[in-house]
């Protein structure tokens, strides 16, 4: 993660707003895993936590660096809207692949936007951690191909 030292001095308009907007995945991905994890069974809670707390962490640094390059964080939705019910495990590990794939996607937009050394290695960060979460996920959910060819290219 980025350290308070290492966070850029300003972000430029491209880098901020997309910066934001992988904020926003972030936080709508952490609201996912609160919905589900009243559906998902038990063999999939443990890493459903490990994933939370690390999508948390990633959360927590990006408003660090949103703050100490001078802009206001995006705050978190009061809810987000699924593309279907969750009303079992399966649809529950569903809901965490699609957050996952979308979380992807906006930490490639900012990779794609900056040169700032530390908040690529942020965004490089998030877009392989999502990746991975998507994969283990699809896999947990029969789904196949488990991996997109390139992870986070927008579909």
């Amino acid at each position: 993660m980025t350290s308070p030292s290492q966070r850029p001095a300003s972000l430029d308009g491209d880098a901020a707003s997309a910066t934001q907007d992988a904020l926003g995945a972030e936080h709508a991905t952490l609201w996912v895993y609160g919905l589900v994890s009243a559906f998902l069974s038990d063999a999939y809670k443990a890493s459903a936590l490990t994933a939370k707390n690390t999508h948390r962490a990633r959360r927590d640094a990006t408003e660090l660096l949103l703050s100490g390059a001078g802009q206001a964080p995006r705050s978190a939705e009061p809810a987000y809207v699924l593309p279907q019910p969750v009303t079992d495990s399966a649809s529950a590990v569903a809901a965490i692949v699609v957050a996952e794939a979308e979380a992807t996607v906006a930490w490639r937009a900012v990779l794609e936007r900056t040169d700032d050394k530390q908040l690529r290695a942020l965004a490089l960060g998030g877009l392989t951690e999502s990746a991975v979460w998507a994969t283990r996920w699809r896999i947990a959910g029969g789904q196949s191909p488990a991996t997109p060819p390139m992870p986070g290219k927008p579909g």
